[in-house]
This record gives structure tokens, sequence and C-alpha cells, in this order.
């Protein structure tokens, strides 16, 4: 995993945080920065804290003032931001942390975030209910029986066959405006994905589930 970056940004804090000698570069926004030090995370092993720094403050930070990328451009949000960085300096690949909860406005930004890069750069979102990204035409999972899966149209995907999963779908379209394909879970270790167009988020659930969950 040395080839990826590790990226934190400024949702809710992860209740643990992974192991920063698997990443080959590491970064967090200005937000972030301050979860990351109450959580005791090796802020040395930070190649860089981007943002517009609103809200730096105290003389930790300034131990770490070096490492600093003001990034000032309102059109941004600080995550966009961090990615084009972190794309300059040579990774395709970015773990995030730090993505969800908070104000849902921010988590649905991060997601709009994470669709303006998916051609770019393959971005794996974390917290403490599932792994979550976009994925490509055809995708295959391993390892995930009695795991929840869900599929979450973006906005719409045409023509799309799964399975291993417990209610499978053949040649269907699924639209965030009538039917998405949430709540479901896989019954075999190996789940696989195609569809014709469009674009899916693929959440999958960290722990095992006993039975099924409808909401």
């Amino acid at each position: 995993m040395r080839d990826r970056a590790l990226l934190f940004i400024n949702g809710d804090a992860p209740k643990s945080l992974p192991n920063p000698e698997n990443y080959g570069l590491i970064a967090c926004t200005d937000g972030a920065f301050h979860y990351l030090k109450r959580m005791g995370f090796p802020l040395d092993k930070l190649d860089f804290i981007s943002g517009d720094f609103d809200s730096h403050s105290g003389s930790d930070e300034d131990m770490y003032e070096e490492k600093f990328i003001l990034t000032l451009d309102q059109e941004k949000t600080d995550f966009h931001k961090a990615l084009e960085i972190i794309q300059e300096k040579g990774f395709s690949e970015v773990d995030v942390f730090g993505g969800s909860g908070g104000e849902q406005d921010h988590f649905l930004g991060n997601l709009t975030v994470a669709f303006a890069f998916k051609d770019q750069m393959k971005i794996k979102f974390y917290d403490e209910f599932s792994e979550y990204y976009f994925i490509p035409h055809h995708f295959t999972l391993k390892g995930v029986k009695n795991r929840m899966i869900s599929l979450y149209p973006f906005p719409s995907v045409n023509n799309i066959t799964t399975k291993g999963l417990n209610w499978p779908l053949t040649k269907e379209t699924l639209s965030i405006t009538s039917r998405i394909g949430t709540r479901n879970f896989a019954v075999e270790d190996e789940v696989s994905v195609e569809y014709e167009s469009g674009d899916v988020l693929l959440f999958v659930g960290i722990s095992e589930i006993e039975y099924p969950i409808i909401y």
C-alpha cells in the first residue's frame, strides 16, 4: 500500500486510526489536524496539512508550520484541494477518513468531489460503519459473506446485474429518484457487479450481520 495516500478530512473523527506505515503519503485538512492531535496520531508523519486555516490556532500547530499548504480558493472544498495536491505528488489511490458525519451537506459534498475525481483517482472512504467508493463497470468483491452491501446509483445506473447478493439484480435500472439498491447483503463470499452505463457508489459494511436488516 506504499503507493497509496492517506487523507484525513474534517468529518467525524475515525474510531480507530490506520497504520501510517502502510502509506507513501499522509495528509490532512486543517480541520482534521485537531482531531488527529487529540487522538495521538504521530503528527510528524504528516506530509502536508492543507486548507485556508480559518481554524488554525495554538503553538502545537506552529510546530508543523513548514508542512502547511495554504489553499484559499473558495470555489473548491478543502477536500477537493487536498486531492489536487495529492494528485500533483503522483498518487492515484487515496484512502479517506473523516468523510462522513458532521453536517450532512459536507458529506454529500465529499461524495460529489469523489465523483469528480473518479476517472483520475481511486478514492475509498472509511468510517465506523462501512467503506464506500465508486466502482467500475465490472467489479468483484471477495471475502464479504454476511456483510451489508449497498448499491447507490449516482444518479442512475442501467442494466445492472449482481451475483452473490441475497436480492440479486438482473439487467435492471436503479435511479436516485425511483429505485435504489441499498441494504442488501452478501450470501456468498464473492460478489460481482456489472452494469452498462451510469455510476454506482458501493457501500460495504465493516462487520458481518447475522440476519438481513431492512429499513
